[in-house]
């Protein structure tokens, strides 16, 4: 199957690492992944700031950049509701609007896609090379628009080697929320170190995630206050456990 892998800003810019990662295992997983350089950015901030027009224009073009007929696969379930949720809105009544309803019907998160999609077992046998405690963080827009919360740990739980131990705080937000944590920092810090107090309380080896923007936030919070976390993708847990196997 040919899929588009559509990094993200974020991920692009600061864990290239992890876009790499999620290309490695999806081509596992018997996909052809395709890169488009030109699809930059969603639009988001600009559309979470009430700034429509300004939003439109970053964001057409990637959708200019991601126009076809396979499946967009993007390593942001953030990146991926804006898509899903709010193109059509964004580009209603444009000439773009009939390419806004495509890519939002041809969009998948990474973790949906590889586990719901083309199935675990096509990624064959996973294990790590050591016993590891992972927590897993629902950011908000994966978990609440798009309603997926399961495929992740279908991931995980496919890891031979890995125990994942659900965090108290695994329905509440961390903070970030892009342009939110830049309006009120005061508020993002003080969510931001409640997942910290609820890491350091779980005891585990490393928090995944699958919007790099939280463990950027909730590492962030971790590392100021002396209390250091490692943070990691799905997508570089799970192609980490299947380059040992």
């Amino acid at each position: 199957m040919k899929v588009l892998l559509f990094p993200t800003c974020l991920p692009d810019l600061f864990y290239p690492a992890a876009v790499q990662a999620a290309e490695r295992v999806l081509t596992r997983a018997g996909c052809t992944v395709e890169f488009k350089r030109e699809a930059v950015c969603c639009g988001q901030p600009g559309w979470n700031s009430g700034h429509v027009a300004e939003a439109r224009r970053v964001a057409s073009g990637a959708l200019a950049a991601l126009s076809g007929s396979g499946p967009i696969v993007s390593c942001s379930g953030s990146c991926s509701s804006m898509i899903h949720e709010y193109w059509p809105e964004l580009f209603a009544g444009t000439r773009w609007e009939h390419a806004a309803v495509d890519a939002a019907h041809r969009v998948r998160e990474f973790s949906a896609f590889v586990a719901d999609e083309l199935g675990v077992e096509a990624l064959g046998p996973a294990r790590l090379p050591r016993q590891v405690v992972a927590g897993y963080h629902d950011s908000c827009h994966m978990m609440r628009m798009l309603g997926i919360s399961d495929a992740p740990r279908k991931l995980l739980a496919h890891i031979e080697g890995l125990e994942l131990r659900e965090l108290t705080t695994r329905t509440r937000c961390c903070g970030f929320g892009g342009t939110f944590s830049i309006r009120y920092p005061e508020v993002s810090a003080a969510m931001g170190d409640e997942k910290v107090d609820d890491v350091a309380a779980s005891d585990i080896d490393v928090l995944v995630a699958s919007d790099l923007g939280c463990l950027m936030h909730i590492c962030g919070r971790a590392s100021a206050r002396g209390k250091p976390v490692r943070g990691s993708h799905v997508a570089e847990i799970l192609d980490e456990a299947l380059e040992t196997t």
